[in-house]
């Protein structure tokens, strides 16, 4: 077993033995054709939105003032 497999899997195990596991999660692609398109248009939405306010402050989960 080479020196980095068995660091990995030391790490793996020192990590479990602390009761987590690994998880591997898909996010969006910021470099993909047409994703600042889709967050420009999803930004158009909450802003041309009338509870632009109520919506920020339940994604942020914070209270804007103003």
């Amino acid at each position: 077993m080479a020196d980095s497999t068995k660091r990995v899997q030391k790490y793996r195990n020192r990590m479990k033995a602390a009761g987590l596991k690994p998880v591997t999660i898909w996010v969006p692609d910021v470099n993909a054709p047409g994703y600042a398109q889709k967050v420009a248009d999803a930004i158009a939405i909450v802003n041309a939105s009338a509870d632009e306010k109520v919506i920020l402050e339940e994604l942020s989960n914070t209270k804007i003032e103003g």
